[in-house]
């Protein structure tokens, strides 16, 4: 006898091609489907609805098929409250709890549909006070109650672009070269849409950054405020630093490509530089360091967060080594965030997507196609790729958004 569910989705299930997925999903666990009733939205605005009748061989394939689909949005048909066990230990879940994904997930208490706080994915849910809150593995403290199961629990992936024309490129996971301009056009229109909103413009960036020569684009960025927060790792501050006072990087020349004699001690003489200021802030108002991104960070109060790791020389005074502290550090200033750009940095942009919620546009830029791919392929599906040259992009969208034209 197969096990038998009813689920129900509702949203934008056609143009953002959903009810296909989920028919998919349905074939692919080996199980069987019937439409038992579904309504189209009258108009662009409106949402449709489905209501679906599964069956499954099996009680654990049934299990796994609703699990497909729950991140697809639908939600059992079953109106009972979420499930939820109490936390025995610190940092130890019950077996079964729901590990969220980066969309927006509601849990049903009580009868009523209660939105989750701080979304993000790999996390467990646990509720206070009738309220549910994203809290990650390493912070479960004893007592807690985690939401188990999948009754109970509503998840709304984010719909495809309406404005389709405004924002073609954000319709395709990769945008080739040929569509820089373009790109840039359209990075700038998010940004002045974040502006708007109210909401914060991050930066994460790598030390590519600074080898394309795009430090000069930044820093423009920076100083024309459309840049609130800067998270990178302790190259970016060591090369960026070593271009500010000796012109190389990694010991290359910055001015026309060729080796500096004795070019490869030059990052850790800027080390060097900065311990003897007392850090990165002294050496800016010692008069030590005048120019590059983290002066323009200094000086218009911009904060940044370098986050270490095994292979980095120094560190920085400023480099943050507590991976975990790190991390904190990185959520904190992406939480206001409306857009984020990730330049030239496969795994810092992979950890920042982590963090994100899905509504959050992240736009990521690496001469690598394969970086944004695998971005994508992270879970972070709002990542959108531009295939190019960091410096290239950077120059011109800090032309754009200074008013003139990228070209």
């Amino acid at each position: 006898m197969p096990f038998e569910e009813t689920v129900e989705a509702e949203g934008h299930l056609i143009d953002s091609h959903v009810m296909e997925q989920i028919f998919d999903k349905v074939v692919e666990s080996n199980g069987r489907f019937e439409v038992e009733q579904f309504r189209i939205g009258k108009t662009n605005g409106d949402p449709s609805y489905l209501r679906l009748r599964l069956e499954a061989p099996t009680r654990a394939q049934m299990e796994h098929l609703l699990a497909q689909l729950l991140e697809l949005g639908c939600a059992s048909a079953d109106l009972g409250d979420a499930a939820m066990k109490e936390v025995e230990r610190d940092r130890c879940a019950p077996e079964d709890f729901y590990s969220t994904s980066n969309h927006h997930t509601h849990i049903r208490l009580k009868g009523d549909w209660v939105e989750v706080q701080n979304q993000r994915m790999d996390a467990m849910i646990v509720v206070k006070d009738g309220v549910g809150y994203c809290r990650r593995l390493r912070d479960l403290k004893a007592g807690d109650m985690v939401v188990t199961g999948m009754t109970g629990i509503r998840v709304t992936p984010e719909s495809k672009e309406r404005d389709r024309l405004a924002f073609a490129f954000m319709a395709n996971e990769i945008s080739s070269e040929r569509q820089v301009e373009t790109a840039v056009r359209q990075t700038a229109a998010l940004a002045r849409q974040a502006r708007e909103q109210g909401k914060n413009i991050v930066v994460v960036a790598g030390p590519v950054v600074v080898h394309t020569g795009g430090a000069v684009g930044l820093s423009r960025l920076i100083r024309g405020r459309w840049v609130d927060a800067v998270l990178s790792g302790n190259a970016l501050g060591v090369h960026d630093i070593e271009s500010a006072l000796f012109g190389t990087s990694l010991g290359v020349r910055m001015a026309d490509g060729r080796q500096a004699e004795h070019g490869h001690r030059n990052h850790m003489r800027a080390i060097n530089a900065v311990y003897h200021a007392g850090g990165i802030k002294g050496a800016v108002e010692s008069g030590r360091l005048t120019q590059g991104v983290m002066y323009e960070c200094v000086k218009n109060d911009v904060p940044f967060v370098l986050a270490g790791s095994l292979r980095d020389d120094g560190p920085l005074p400023e480099t943050i080594t507590d991976m975990n502290a790190a991390q904190d550090a990185y959520a904190a200033l992406l939480r206001p965030a409306g857009l984020v750009l990730c330049l030239g940095s496969m795994l810092h942009s992979i950890a920042t997507g982590n963090m994100l919620p899905s509504w959050v546009k992240i736009v990521c830029v690496d001469i690598n196609p394969a970086v944004a791919t695998k971005v994508s392929d992270r879970g972070t599906g709002q990542a959108v790729g531009v295939v190019t040259d960091v410096g290239l992009f950077l120059d011109l969208l800090s032309r754009e958004l200074a008013g003139g034209t990228a070209k």
